[in-house]
């Protein structure tokens, strides 16, 4: 199996929602040419003001629970990892399609996205068999974790499932 150091910052509550089979994408500004990463929780908007107001109402529990990450001093664990199998370009008008995939509100998507069009990542998420406490290197976006992560895990859904999700979110108009 390979190891990388490369990770993803992204809210704790998003990465517990694609490492519990809850979403299957991301929606972002930007394209990556990452093939596969780690994902690195973040803290720093858990303690802002009405937070849950980003996320849709069925879903605020489950985010309220998942805020934040076991770990401290900047040092948290790490335990899941993503292979990207597809980027959707969308209009920033057309993302609401996707709220089926996704545990965040229209509106906040919305405001993230401005007038920008919607880079959509399709990922397969994996749920390491050895998670690592890592500490990670600045980066607003990417990063590097402080030691070598092997990728060995396994899916968080079946491949049957995946396969079913990804066409759907292909097909979505």
């Amino acid at each position: 199996m390979s190891e990388i150091t490369k990770c993803l910052n992204e809210w704790n509550a998003t990465i517990e929602a694609l490492g519990q089979g809850k979403q299957t994408i991301l929606i972002r500004k930007y394209d990556t040419t990452l093939k596969e990463f780690l994902f690195f929780p973040t803290t720093s908007y858990a303690t802002k003001e009405g937070i849950l107001d980003s996320f849709q109402d069925d879903c605020k529990s489950f985010v309220d629970d998942n805020l934040l990450p076991a770990g401290e001093n900047r040092t948290y664990e790490v335990k899941y990892y993503a292979t990207v199998e597809g980027v959707i370009d969308k209009s920033s008008t057309r993302i609401g399609a996707f709220n089926k995939f996704h545990i965040w509100t229209r509106d906040h998507v919305k405001n993230y996205l401005g007038r920008k069009e919607a880079k959509i990542w399709i990922l397969r998420v994996y749920k390491l068999d050895k998670p690592q406490i890592c500490k990670r290197s600045n980066g607003m976006i990417f990063a590097n974790v402080d030691k070598p992560v092997k990728l060995e895990g396994k899916p968080v859904i079946s491949d049957k499932e995946f396969n079913k999700l990804k066409k759907e979110i292909l097909n979505t108009k």
